[in-house]
């Protein structure tokens, strides 16, 4: 019999996804969104999803050895590095407002969201930006379609078809979450 780790997975469309408070924005458009700007957005995507993984794998070395004279040189570098991003976050925050953090699950395929404010029209096509990083001015983008609007005000939207590398980093960003959240709950 497996152990229950009190963690559980955070699933959308049947899919791994990635769950938190983040600033988003539903940017609605009558028509479907221009393949040029799908270009444009993934070749983005590309670049702000690896931005993420080279922040979130910062400071997190294969088993360091604790006893080596220069661990706690690392160690220290490491939380100004971390002290320094955090302070550039909170510049680019107050010279670039962002859209209100919402409740958002997503992954490559869709995204559902507890939206505030004038709820998106069912059908309609759209971009969502999600900014996942208070450091990165550039928000990812994904265009869809409005799939559902419940009357708790839950938005749920399908994802056009992101390309498998945007695919692949969005997979590998929820992977990961996930994998914190079990190692957190062991804890």
């Amino acid at each position: 019999m497996a152990n229950y780790e009190g963690v559980d997975t955070i699933v959308l469309f049947e899919e791994l996804a990635y769950e938190d408070l983040l600033p988003l924005a539903w940017r609605s458009s009558a028509t479907p969104i221009s393949d040029l700007a799908k270009r444009s957005f993934f070749e983005r995507n590309v670049k702000m999803l690896q931005a993420c993984t080279a922040l979130e794998e910062h400071g997190q070395p294969e088993k360091a050895d604790e006893r080596s004279p220069q661990h706690a040189d690392i160690v220290r570098l490491d939380m100004k590095i971390n002290l320094l991003l955090d302070m550039v976050g909170k510049l680019m925050i107050a010279s670039h407002p962002r859209p209100e953090a919402m409740s958002v699950r997503f992954n490559a395929l869709g995204a559902v969201w507890q939206h505030k404010g004038t709820l998106p029209v069912i059908n309609t096509f759209g971009v969502l930006e999600l900014f996942l990083r208070d450091s990165m001015v550039e928000p990812l983008r994904l265009t869809g379609r409005v799939a559902s609007v419940t009357a708790e005000a839950k938005v749920q939207v399908k994802f056009d078809n992101c390309g498998e590398a945007v695919a692949d980093l969005i997979e590998k960003l929820a992977f990961r979450r996930h994998r914190r959240q079990v190692a957190g709950a062991r804890r």
